[in-house]
């Protein structure tokens, strides 16, 4: 088909038809002809799906001219054309992220000695302007009648300076609140957003949703009918609150602080203004541009058509970038599972390795500690032999039968063996203790045959025994001292009994082979 043949106008139609609709040239053309190159009723009926049972051309003739007046005017952005060259991005308007200026950092207060000066002033501004409001209140054709001859009120933004300045979500409900009041509605008619501008904005940039903010100004006669016939229409009502459109609505009146800023920053000409804001990932990650934008009164059919078909050329942009994003989430999900699968096996290989550090930490600890008990137990062995055979050696020998002064004492060994000797009248009770201590080496003849062995150093001997009388019984205790004869008498049998203490090793009594 040769597209050169066609007018300009009609390249342009059938630009913006392919644009929206993706349709072939070999269809696209045969509608168009018969909707007579109108771009508008042709979308209209590719959508609605009824071009074979509607007249496209009968409709297209019974539609009016394009009337060069307010009409013409509102629809300010026209579909996106798609050009060899990325034209449609170049048509892309950012959308700025506005948030509003705290009262006190917009208007300065005077010094005081200004505001004294200029007093008079503003006292006869209060008069005249309580005057100029009584007088309108009474004429209200006047303000109507001044107004045509100021032509600078309808292109400018207005904000009631007197209006209280609310945070964002309290400026909000106040607008929505107004706004059911002005017109009669009920909450919940239209799903505006009950926050700032800005949250809105996060949320759409964050969700991909579409953002559709409206502008209203009171000030404005076209304001009224626009919110009546265009915003309470029912098709509106139906489409806004679809889920699967994805729309955020926010409004707002330049009367507040919010939407006089938003209205400067969008350059905005007429009111009511509307404009759709939505992810554009073309021109980067992180831009939000503005479609479908419209200054002016607008029919609710052409306001739902543009607005519908903004979302539709879009809509399979933002599906990729949720599909992208459902990708990212779920390798991200699964890098996570992955990594804390792995911290876990970590964290059990680090406790399994631990739990054989500190068991070969307690093993080796007890086989130290072993080792440090045999040797200790083969030291105190060893120096308690020295210290037996050295204390045999100068235990003081039996005194002979010629002295009379002699302590004679019978002894009844453990083993049932009964020992009878003689001690010097001076011995001491320890003597009489050591003798039974090393009884069983002075038997040994050959253990005493050796020459005297030294007394073993760094060792304090402890006898595990005692010495009792068995009538009356009376225990002979080192601790008290004193002589033989002064404790026990001239004469006494004792009895020698084991000393448990809870402080000695159980293994000690291997090497008390001593005849107690």
């Amino acid at each position: 088909m040769d597209i050169s043949a066609l007018t300009d106008e009609q390249q342009l139609a059938l630009q913006q038809y392919t644009s929206v609709t993706d349709q072939g040239l070999e269809a696209a053309v045969p509608l168009l002809q018969k909707c007579q190159w109108n771009a508008q009723i042709a979308i209209t009926r590719f959508f609605d799906g009824d071009a074979d049972t509607v007249d496209p051309e009968a409709e297209a003739a019974r539609a009016p001219p394009p009337q060069p007046s307010r009409r013409t005017e509102t629809l300010l952005d026209s579909i996106p054309a798609r050009s060899a060259r990325g034209g449609r991005r170049s048509r892309l308007e950012p959308a700025p992220r506005v948030v509003p200026t705290p009262e006190n950092q917009m208007v300065q207060s005077l010094p005081f000695p200004f505001s004294i000066i200029l007093l008079p002033f503003n006292i006869t501004y209060a008069i005249v302007q309580r005057l100029l409001g009584a007088v309108g209140y009474l004429f209200p054709f006047l303000p109507r009648l001044l107004s045509r001859f100021y032509s600078g009120r309808a292109s400018q933004p207005s904000r009631d300076t007197g209006r209280r300045q609310l945070n964002p979500r309290d400026t909000a409900a106040r607008f929505i609140r107004d706004f059911e009041e002005e017109y009669g509605v009920t909450h919940g008619t239209l799903p505006f957003h009950e926050g700032g501008y800005a949250e809105a904005y996060d949320i759409a940039k964050q969700d991909l949703k579409y953002l559709l903010v409206v502008l209203l100004s009171p000030e404005h006669d076209d304001t009224a009918p626009f919110v009546r016939e265009t915003l309470l229409s029912g098709e509106f009502q139906t489409w806004v609150k679809d889920p699967s459109n994805n729309i955020i609505l926010w409004a707002g009146t330049v009367q507040d602080v919010e939407a006089y800023q938003m209205a400067s920053a969008f350059n905005v000409s007429r009111f009511p203004y509307s404009t759709l804001i939505v992810h554009t990932p073309s021109v980067s990650s992180t831009a939000m541009s503005k479609f479908a934008s419209t200054s002016g009164p607008v029919a609710a059919q052409d306001w739902i058509v543009k607005l519908r078909t903004a979302v539709q050329t879009h809509n399979a942009e933002l599906d990729r970038i949720r599909r992208q994003r459902q990708e990212q989430l779920a390798t991200r999900n699964l890098r996570q599972e992955q990594e804390s699968a792995y911290e876990r096996s970590l964290a059990q290989d680090r406790e399994k390795a631990r739990k054989r550090k500190e068991e070969a930490a307690a093993q080796e600890k007890a086989e130290r500690e072993e080792r440090e008990r045999a040797e200790r137990k083969a030291d105190q062995a060893r120096k308690l032999a020295q210290w037996r055979s050295w204390r045999a050696h100068t235990i003081s020998s039996e005194p002979d039968a010629d002295v009379k002064d002699a302590v004679r004492m019978s002894i009844r060994m453990p083993n049932g063996e009964r020992v009878i000797r003689k001690f010097a009248a001076g011995a001491e009770l320890e003597e009489l203790y050591a003798f039974v201590e090393c009884h069983h080496l002075l038997q040994n003849n050959e253990a005493m045959s050796e020459k005297e062995p030294i007394r073993p150093a760094d060792y304090e001997h402890r006898y595990k025994f005692q010495l009792v009388s068995p009538m009356p019984r009376e225990a002979y205790d080192l601790e008290t001292g004193g002589k033989i004869s002064q404790r026990v008498g001239r004469s006494g049998n004792l009895i020698v009994e084991k000393v448990i203490d809870d402080d000695d090793d159980d293994d000690d009594e291997d090497d008390e082979d001593y005849s107690i």
